[in-house]
């Protein structure tokens, strides 16, 4: 893969992953606006991330990291990938239809767990129900990332990029349903609309893991993969791949005991749970459009580079993604630091959500933009440890990671309160990249950043601090349009965006951060 194919890759995945985002975003302007901070929303969010947790944990992180690179190796020998990536999909729905039944058995504990905080209170209860409803979510959507991966091993990033967009329209469409129902009667008590809203959310989580996984089987019967499922059999490459994603495994099971962390000192102060998440919202929005769009295209490159001894190109590929990597994160990260409450004032505070919780969940996103550099280089880094099929250092590294957050998230709590869960998170992100880099030391030179790269680094940095200074100064100025009301307030954050971006722009071409024929270059090529 070309430079520029990788970089039109990218763009790919994260076109789509941007406008998952920011459906995403009308989703959670609509979940705060009709249900706030109150235990409907607690219980809600705290339910949906039961089945998000495992499927970090089996599909997207552990068992995915392990799968494609040996399903890439396969495709360039011109071996059996397809009867491998059939018995990959047999043995992993089997494991799946299983945990599902426990999980639903075991679902008062499996809440508890998650957030302990809610014992004895009415968030409980509201939470199992709508845990039993939403964990079969983790059956569909774990194996719509399997395909997903066959799909982006194949250089097919379409259809793997475009199905999350199915989750944010189903549950909009889930939610604008329970309002016209409300519509419909004059007389309803505010906890039973939530409870409604609620319920059909949880519907609708269903409803979208099946069409996610509806799509993009499509995509990968017409790339030419029949993936019926079969009886599971226990195969030698099974066996391989069982060794290689254990370890994966193990790693993130650290990293969602990270999140767990977070979420059981934040379940002790009410509505931090939702503070989190909607701030989670806005940091996950540049993470999840470069770092997981630079993890999904830069894993299966360098698994097919190493298998073909291309250390050159190796190397040329690691250093562009890390340039593209951080001439988007660190802008973001430092608006997320720079202007968070306007950030949040006008995306979330209306309805239920008010200024409280606007001043809130700023602060914890300025603690996430402190971080954010660090999570979106993890996903840089990480794929120099898959591709060469190594799952037990990240382990290691992820273990390292857990003390950090759990030391700084309990231990500050009586003295930051709920802050600490986002400043465990933050530092813990920074000590995981710390030792990627370290470990990635001995991987010779495919795993090192060229001179250009390293050129450019600073002049990112630099650029994107010139943008910090912009905002603060244009931020004073728009704060007529961005706390007024209705479209005023829409139309100040536009501005203020814009001009953050072009002051970003022109600093970051003039001092060299990055080429605009480059970036004409990536665009010809998408088009």
């Amino acid at each position: 893969m070309s430079a520029i194919r990788l970089v039109s890759g990218v763009m790919t995945v994260g076109a789509w992953t941007l406008a998952s985002r920011v459906l995403g975003f009308a989703r959670d302007i609509l979940i705060a606006a009709w249900l706030g901070t109150g235990p409907v929303a607690e219980a809600f969010l705290v339910a949906f991330a039961l089945p998000n947790m495992f499927r970090r944990f089996f599909a997207e992180g552990a068992f995915n990291m392990a799968f494609v690179p040996l399903f890439s190796k396969k495709l360039e020998a011109g071996t059996d990938a397809e009867g491998f990536a059939r018995d990959a999909f047999s043995g992993l729905a089997t494991v799946l239809v299983v945990l599902t039944i426990l999980a639903t058995i075991f679902m008062p504990w499996l809440v508890l767990a998650m957030a302990s905080g809610f014992a004895g209170d009415e968030r409980l209860p509201i939470a199992v129900t709508l845990g039993r409803i939403v964990f079969p979510y983790i059956l569909f959507i774990s194996l719509a990332a399997l395909l997903s991966g066959i799909l982006n091993a194949s250089g097919r990033f379409v259809a793997a990029a475009a199905a999350p967009v199915l989750l944010n329209i189903i549950l909009i469409g889930s939610l604008l349903a329970a309002e016209h129902v409300f519509a419909d009667f004059s007389v309803i008590d505010a906890a039973e609309a939530g409870a409604t809203h609620g319920t059909l959310l949880a519907f609708g989580v269903i409803i979208a893991g099946i069409a996610q996984m509806a799509m993009v089987w499509i995509a990968v019967r017409r790339a030419g993969f029949d993936l019926r499922p079969k009886r599971p059999v226990w195969t030698p490459d099974l066996k391989r791949l069982a060794l290689i994603a254990g370890p994966a495994m193990l790693a993130g099971g650290v990293v969602q005991v990270n999140l767990l962390v977070g979420r059981q000192v934040a379940s002790f102060f009410d509505g931090a749970i939702a503070w989190l998440s909607y701030a989670d919202r806005l940091y996950q929005l540049p993470l999840g459009v470069v770092g997981i769009a630079i993890g999904i295209v830069l894993l299966p490159d360098l698994s097919r580079r190493l298998q073909a001894g291309d250390t050159e190109g190796g190397s040329h590929a690691l250093s562009r993604a890390a340039e593209m990597s951080l001439a988007l994160a660190v802008p973001a990260a430092v608006a997320l630091v720079a202007i968070p409450g306007v950030l949040v004032r006008v995306l979330f505070e209306r309805g239920a959500f008010d200024a409280a919780d606007t001043q809130a969940t700023a602060l914890i996103c300025a603690v996430y933009g402190l971080g954010l550099p660090a999570f979106v280089l993890q996903k840089v880094l990480q794929p120099l440890y898959f591709a060469r099929e190594d799952t037990r250092r990240p382990f290691y590294y992820a273990l390292v990671a857990l003390v950090v957050n759990a030391g700084v998230a309990v231990g500050l709590v009586p003295v930051i309160g709920y802050l600490a869960a986002a400043l465990g998170t933050t530092l813990a992100g920074w000590a995981m990249l710390l030792l990627l880099w370290h470990g990635a030391r001995d991987m010779g030179d495919a795993a090192r950043f060229d001179a250009k790269a390293k050129a450019r680094f600073g002049r990112i940095v630099v650029a994107a601090l010139v943008m910090g200074v912009a905002l603060w100064g244009l931020d004073a100025a728009l704060t007529p349009m961005t706390t007024g009301r209705g479209v005023s307030k829409a139309v100040g954050l536009i501005l203020l965006c814009v001009g953050g971006a072009l002051v970003y722009a022109a600093a970051a071409v003039g001092l060299g951060a990055f080429s605009l024929a480059e970036l004409k270059s990536a665009f010809r090529r998408q088009r």
